[in-house]
């Protein structure tokens, strides 16, 4: 698709960028952030996603993946904060080869166990071998087309729950571009299966973080172990960290509560990622 068409049928709002929480190094409530959203084309189809930039220049890109629940209103945000720090955002709606986004608008209203048959096949359509090694080069080829991507630096990209296996697989379908991947309460990352998302560490070239929810520890407390070793091995800067008063989902704002009824989002915890986030992207997106 024609880069002059997306700006023709493209509807675009500019949005001020001091979101909840921005730091100083991010451009504050005086700067500005513009949300475009964008279909690119894929080997598989056409997939629907959310480009959203600062209003001006050119900056190092990041590919968000979003969790479970998909491209809406909580990732755009995400997005939204992280180009008031000088990136320019990309959003795929992962489950563009099911349905279009936003299949939920806000994941606090939703019954996981409920809305679980209409989940699992909407996962398996991303999370099935082959997809994101077709995806991530065709958003990445996009992305260096768009004027407001300095192609001179590298690319960073963060997932989330789902997302994080997502990240992995990015990292190292487009190793040439991909400077840092960061995952947050990341699932399913170190697997017995042949193709678990810790065995592609040989074929990362950028740096690497994993912040690992408690809960998540306590299921599979050998894994934040083999991730360190896989990556070590394969000589990849990493750093795996467990945040031990967070649960599985702490960094989402709109995650459903917990059984108890207590919240899973920890604002504090969330904002210790974030700090992490950013100083990954620093040293990795030169």
């Amino acid at each position: 698709m024609e880069n002059d068409e997306l700006t023709r049928r493209d509807f675009v709002t500019t949005v001020a960028a001091g979101l909840v929480a921005a730091t100083g190094a991010e451009l504050g409530a005086q700067g500005q952030v513009t949300e475009t959203n964008v279909e690119i084309k894929t080997p598989d189809g056409t997939c629907d996603a959310a480009f959203i930039t600062p209003a001006t220049g050119a900056h190092p890109a990041v590919i968000i993946w979003p969790d479970a629940f998909g491209l809406r209103p909580s990732m755009r945000n995400m997005a939204k904060r992280l180009a008031g720090a000088g990136y320019s955002v990309l959003v795929p709606n992962p489950f563009y080869r099911v349905a279009k986004a936003p299949i939920w608008e806000d994941a606090s209203k939703v019954n996981f166990a409920n809305e679980l048959p209409k989940l699992k096949p909407l996962m398996s359509s991303i999370q099935a071998d082959g997809t994101v090694e077709k995806d991530a080069p065709a958003l990445i080829a996009w992305l260096d087309t768009q004027k407001q991507v300095d192609r001179n630096k590298k690319i960073g990209t963060q997932g989330y729950c789902m997302g994080g296996g997502l990240v992995v697989r990015t990292a190292a379908a487009v190793p040439n571009r991909v400077g840092a991947g960061a995952s947050f309460h990341g699932g399913g990352l170190v697997t017995g299966n042949p193709n678990s998302p810790h065995l592609l560490a040989p074929k990362v070239k950028g740096r690497m973080y994993f912040g690992i929810a408690t809960n998540d520890d306590m299921q599979q407390p050998d894994a934040k172990t083999k991730l360190k070793e896989a990556f070590d091995a394969a000589k990849v800067p990493v750093e795996v960290e467990v945040y031990t008063m967070a649960q599985h989902g702490w960094c989402v704002p709109d995650m459903p509560a917990q059984a108890s009824g207590a919240p899973i989002y920890k604002m504090d915890d969330a904002e210790k990622a974030w700090t992490k986030l950013l100083a990954l992207y620093k040293a990795g997106l030169v």
